[in-house]
């Protein structure tokens, strides 16, 4: 695997590790508030978050906190989310491979 290749899965990693952080304690900081009825973190910012590659830590925070695990519509778009974050990373793969990129 070529020095260029490395770097940019290790900052790839690196985003979906901060993403992940941040939407595990988003989960869990809307959670409390939900229970303290406080004001919430809207739905369209956790998406955004997960869309962006932090839906691993944000499937992690719906099953530690049991949160937004009922609501049928916050799924389906939660997993399109998921879908198209690897859809987009997919893509971006497979441009750079066409362009020259060495072959993981």
């Amino acid at each position: 695997m070529s020095m260029a290749v490395k770097q940019v899965a290790i900052a790839y990693l690196a985003v979906v590790l901060v993403l992940s952080l941040v939407a595990f304690v988003f989960y869990g900081f809307d959670k409390r508030r939900a229970r303290k009825d406080g004001r919430r973190v809207p739905e369209k910012t956790l998406h955004l978050i997960a869309l962006f590659g932090g839906w691993p830590g944000a499937l992690m925070g719906q099953r530690v906190f049991r949160h937004k695990t009922q609501k049928l519509s916050y799924r389906i778009v939660f997993w399109l989310c998921v879908m198209l974050h690897l859809v987009i990373v997919a893509g971006v793969v497979c441009l750079l491979r066409s362009r020259g990129w060495p072959t993981v």
